[in-house]
């Protein structure tokens, strides 16, 4: 009978292959089951497989065992299973999801690329990220979580792309009690502070922070009427709001106010209604490039006024897909976006250009997101927060998970690619003003024009 021990890749779990047959299946103790699989008693991790067919079904696992394979060779067995059972081999799993097929496929899939640009080990422990699309759908979004954390054991989920989606996870990650680190702007997923979000953090800006910007940018540039456009969506809605907020503070006027759908091919109406209102600019809420579609036909409608875009369009397939008609728009963005441009004394640069580095030498020059930004950000807070979590417990433990989580929530001066990250209990994003510029499509780039307002 020949014996093969083989060591998977995170050092825990071994396969014994037996080239002569018999009928004992160690999972289930039936006849002529093709598998079995042993199990540490502590982390529930798979140590050890039988594969093949018995005679051996009346006596117990480990009389069998040592008679199939031999005395020494299931102690060595032994041996392994009871360092395995220790925190000596506990992995750390992270599950992500992302939109990178769908409407929002521009934004998720330089997040997909960040991901094998993360750390591989954290704290010592091996780190496996599981990636899973949703497709720009908020109910794959939920199937792919429960997914990874019944089926795949993660300790904290990083996901998704879009509001919509990440809104519709956080029942989940409250009630299986996992860490979830959104990529999406709106402020509402992590605001208000509730028993929900506790478990919830976010990577990119919120749209209230980038609303005030732009609201001080018009201000700055003598608007007084003013148009919104935006998606028919959580995301549009979330920007209604933070940008209605600023109004009369801003002494602003909203004349005209439009949804269009991420998916719609045409937004010729809602564009009529608001050159008849003649603004003196318009702000679109979209994100990708979706959203190019309502400044194309402003433009191809005549319209001279002012037009922002939200930081939801800066990546280069939105300048692509809109082309010349987007010569001149004003955006709020964080500063990885022009990490070169930002003046050397900018507490960001460093870190910015850390990631931009990182990323054009595995995807090539000029194809640098922020997107993937937000990705490479929540990378940068677990492998801050790992560590201090694993004083606590050991990966794939309910105590880890609550540990990873207060680790999170007590961020301090964390330098990120987009911003400096203090987080406390009442915060979950943790930027200030330092997350913020203002940038401008000058021929056919983005050009920093400075600090956001």
């Amino acid at each position: 009978m020949g014996i093969e021990v083989l060591s998977s890749f995170d050092g825990c779990r071994m396969e014994v292959h037996l080239r002569q047959p018999f009928s004992f299946c160690v999972a289930c103790t039936a006849n002529a089951c093709a598998l079995g699989a042993v199990k540490s008693p502590k982390t529930g991790v798979e140590l050890y497989r039988i594969i093949g067919t018995c005679t051996y079904n009346n006596e117990n696992l480990e009389t069998n065992m040592a008679r199939l394979i031999g005395k020494r060779s299931f102690r060595l067995l032994a041996i392994a299973a009871l360092l395995c059972s220790t925190s000596v081999c506990a992995q750390i799993k992270v599950g992500v999801v992302v939109s990178a097929t769908g409407p929002a496929a521009s934004l998720g899939i330089p997040e997909k690329n960040t991901i094998p640009l993360l750390p591989k080990e954290i704290g010592g422990k091996t780190v496996e990220y599981i990636v899973l699309d949703d497709a720009t759908d908020s109910t794959t979004a939920v199937k792919n979580m429960r997914k990874l954390i019944a089926e795949d054991k993660v300790d904290v989920v990083v996901g998704s792309t879009t509001t919509p989606n990440s809104l519709a996870m956080i029942d989940v990650a409250a009630e299986t009690e996992t860490p979830m680190i959104s990529m999406s702007a709106s402020a509402s997923i992590i605001e208000p502070m509730d028993a929900k979000r506790h478990w919830v953090f976010k990577t990119p800006q919120n749209d209230s922070q980038m609303a005030t910007a732009i609201t001080g940018n018009m201000n700055l540039t003598g608007v007084k009427t003013v148009a919104f456009i935006g998606f028919s969506d959580a995301y549009g809605e979330g920007w209604y709001r933070e940008f209605s907020k600023l109004l009369d503070l801003r002494k602003l006027r909203l004349v005209a106010t439009e949804r269009f759908s991420r998916s719609d091919t045409s937004v010729t109406g809602q564009v009529l209604k608001i050159l008849a209102a003649n603004p003196d600019a318009v702000l679109i809420a979209g994100s990708g490039t979706p959203a190019a579609l309502p400044q194309k036909t402003l433009k191809e409608r005549g319209y001279k006024g002012r037009i922002y875009q939200t930081h939801g369009v800066a990546n280069n397939d939105f300048l692509r897909v809109c082309g010349k008609d987007c010569e001149g728009t004003m955006l709020p963005a964080g500063p990885l976006l022009v990490a070169e441009q930002l003046p050397a004394a900018s507490a960001v640069k460093k870190s910015a250009l850390r990631y931009k580095t990182a990323y054009e030498a595995a995807y090539g020059a000029g194809s640098i997101s922020t997107f993937g930004g937000h990705a490479w950000d929540a990378g940068q807070l677990l492998a801050n927060a790992i560590p201090q979590a694993l004083k606590t417990a050991q990966p794939g433990t309910r105590e880890f998970r609550s540990a990873l989580r207060d680790a999170l929530e007590n961020t301090k001066d964390l330098a990120v690619s987009q911003g400096i990250v203090n987080t406390t209990p009442k915060d979950h994003l943790g930027f200030d003003q330092r997350s913020r510029v203002m940038v401008q499509v000058s021929n056919g780039k983005w050009k920093l024009v400075g600090d956001a307002d």
